[in-house]
């Protein structure tokens, strides 16, 4: 949801001015990369305790993802093999938080921790189920369907959840509730377009 409305601005002001100077530099596959790399860092990070070292990586790796894709779009050098990169990496760096998350208390987290990751299976799936047999309408190599909890709200739990870990348990349970809330209406509203044709 916050994407859809702060997007076009982010892209505008961080983003494509960026872009016009590195695209004689580096690939958008090696972005996708550096985007990963520094998504791991945020393990170690954790473990010593440094979280606004933690913070400032998942914010880089963030960072790194929106590059990517707008630089294969800028260069025309977009592929099926980028667009299987990224979502792997994504996916890898959430594991990874949520890993991090987890070793900071793991008696107490273990159950939490692995709701959270049950939600994001879910809603991942259902994401690119949909994008399966559903009409891709956007810039991106596949079908987008926008959803209640998406990267930008998921990493800003992420960073709460470093910043307030005596919160850890409401803000897990929230992000929880809202991530497979998120899966359902992505799953009802694809019910409703098929129904409708």
């Amino acid at each position: 949801m916050i994407e859809q409305h702060l997007r076009e601005y982010y892209q505008q002001v961080l983003v494509n001015p960026v872009v016009t100077h590195l695209h004689r530099f580096i690939t958008p596959n090696q972005i996708t990369l550096l985007s990963g790399i520094l998504g791991i860092l945020i393990l170690p990070a954790l473990i010593i305790h440094q979280e606004i070292l933690a913070i400032a990586l998942l914010l880089l790796s963030g960072y790194c993802d929106t590059l990517d894709g707008t630089l294969a779009r800028f260069n025309h050098h977009t592929s099926n093999w980028g667009s299987v990169l990224d979502i792997m990496i994504d996916r890898l760096v959430e594991f990874i938080v949520v890993l991090a998350l987890w070793h900071v208390s793991p008696v107490d987290r273990g159950l939490w921790c692995l709701l959270m990751l049950g939600s994001m299976l879910l809603c991942i799936t259902s994401f690119l189920v949909v994008g399966i047999f559903s009409e891709n309408q956007s810039q991106k190599s596949f079908h987008y369907s926008p959803g209640l909890m998406e990267r930008a709200e998921a990493f800003a739990f992420f960073i709460a959840m470093m910043i307030w870990p005596r919160a850890f348990i409401s803000l897990a349970s929230l992000f929880t509730v809202l991530v497979t809330l998120t899966a359902l209406i992505r799953l009802i509203q694809f019910y409703n377009q098929q129904q409708a044709k």
